[in-house]
């Protein structure tokens, strides 16, 4: 039997001594029976609610309403847009206890009845994603429930099995709901602070001075805990007029990042409240209550037939291996070298670069072959060098000056200085043929023949006399500057 609202009041005494209430009348929560409820005024001029458990399950609720009021301290509290009541006084335990909190004055729509549209339903989705903004900090240290994605899938495979385990549910709604719990994807979300059981109807709202709707509060706070922010939107099921701007106001007050299967996870949780109330039904041997929960099953069942909670169009690897597979490969072209086809080298003007730096090589390898033989002239033995090309390109400052005092010169045709001898110097470079029954060639001056000046200028660097060094510095110079010389003409 329910009791009077001045039975209430009396028993709210023991919550808050010395307080005298001058009326009481009573106060309906929409709480399916769970709790008497009563509004009072004081001695005062304050206005409170006063709850008492109707039965077992209510103790259950009211104590956890009671834990979870007490964790929303005023910090946490100042977080939020709108009020949440507060605990003015408790007493008692069980079926027996009081709970006094504050009233907040508001409004609020049933969830078959919220229309679409601006005003309502947006601003109940922003309060609803205020609340899931919350620290979850202040959740673990009170001790309240945490769960994971992880355990949240758990808790719901067992509430599948134990709805299987009743065989009253069809095989193509447990279908269903096992496919979308074999969905990985899914239950990639993030924890939050939730309500845990919050309908439109746990939502106080008042018009502004505009006539605009505003939250003004949030009851039903018995499921505080950290868990899937879907739970929270369960309700919508049955508003489905009003489900998108619901949506819509809470994508757009919320900062968290987007889960893009939230209405989907949304809907699981409405479908498996038939299924927890037939658990309900058959746990406690309610035979009314199972027929009931049968029939909203079947009646559910028939509505969902061929249809999946989470669509089957969703991309996956096989999917993406069978396009790759069907796109036809693209035709090479035939002896093409990529090799160093990059942004910093052109392989034509690459190839041609190399090919110039071989005939280079090939000219001074040919040369230092020549100097190191230093074939003299047939009748002298001097070597004269007036015709050796001085390009432009050639820096005069580059090597150090050459002494070429006493050469000789021979003109031997109208070309001008040639290689001295009996030879026709057809090239510059062109190694001159002597007789192999000739004698030797005198060497005009010693310093540059080929002779123990040369084949033991180590010795002489390491102790030999001074004078022979500077000489053999200045043929080192000589042979040096021919090179270069010789390797620029090359390329000119």
């Amino acid at each position: 039997m329910a009791r009077s609202p001045l039975i209430l009041a009396a028993s709210a005494t023991t919550a808050l001594p010395g307080t005298a209430f001058t009326s009481a009348r009573a106060l309906t929560e929409n709480a399916g029976g769970r709790f008497d409820a009563a509004l009072a005024r004081t001695d005062d001029g304050r206005e409170v609610v006063i709850r008492m458990p109707a039965g077992e399950d209510g103790a259950h609720d009211l104590a956890a309403e009671s834990r979870a009021l007490h964790a929303l301290t005023a910090g946490v509290r100042a977080l939020l847009p709108f009020a949440v009541p507060e605990v003015l006084g408790e007493a008692g335990s069980g079926t027996q206890r009081v709970l006094v909190v504050d009233h907040i004055d508001g409004y609020r729509i049933d969830p078959a009845h919220l229309p679409k549209g601006p005003g309502y339903a947006p601003a109940i989705g922003g309060a609803l994603a205020a609340v899931h903004a919350l620290p979850v900090s202040f959740v673990r240290t009170d001790g309240l429930p945490v769960r994971s994605p992880e355990q949240v899938r758990d808790d719901v495979e067992r509430l599948l099995d134990r709805a299987d385990a009743t065989g009253r549910v069809s095989d193509d709604l447990m279908l269903r709901w096992r496919r979308a719990l074999e969905v990985d994807e899914l239950w990639r979300f993030e924890a939050a602070v939730i309500l845990g059981g919050a309908t439109s109807a746990s939502i106080l709202l008042a018009d502004d001075e505009h006539e605009i709707p505003q939250v003004v509060g949030i009851l039903d706070w018995a499921g505080l805990s950290v868990g899937d922010p879907a739970v929270d939107l369960r309700w919508l099921a049955s508003a489905p007029l009003a489900a998108d701007d619901v949506h819509e106001g809470y994508a757009a007050a919320g900062d968290r990042s987007p889960d893009p299967l939230l209405r989907e996870r949304a809907r699981l949780y409405a479908e498996l409240e038939f299924a927890r109330w037939l658990v309900h039904g058959h746990d406690a041997g309610e035979t009314d209550v199972v027929a009931d929960a049968v029939a909203l099953l079947d009646a559910l069942a028939e509505g969902v037939r061929g249809d999946h909670i989470v669509p089957d169009s969703r991309s996956d690897i096989d999917d993406a291996m069978a396009l790759v597979e069907s796109v036809p490969p693209a035709a090479l072209a035939v002896d093409v070298d990529t090799s160093m086809q990059t942004d910093a080298y052109d392989p034509e003007a690459l190839s041609l670069y190399l090919s110039a730096e071989r005939d280079r090589a090939a000219s001074a390898d040919a040369l230092a072959e020549a100097l190191d033989v230093e074939n003299p002239d047939a009748e002298t033995g001097a070597i004269h060098v007036d015709r050796l090309p001085e390009p432009d390109s050639v820096d005069p400052e580059a090597t150090a000056p050459v002494d070429l005092d006493g050469w000789t010169e021979r003109p031997v045709n109208d070309r001008g200085p040639a290689l001295s001898g009996d030879t026709d110097a057809t090239s510059l470079w062109s190694r001159p043929e002597r007789d192999a029954d000739a004698p030797e060639p005198a060497i005009r001056d010693a310093s540059h023949a080929p002779g123990p000046a040369v084949r033991d200028r180590d010795e002489d660097r390491l102790g030999g006399d001074p004078a022979v060094d500077d000489e053999e510095d200045a043929a080192r110079a000589s042979r040096a500057a021919l090179r270069r010389w010789g390797v620029a003409g090359d390329s000119a």
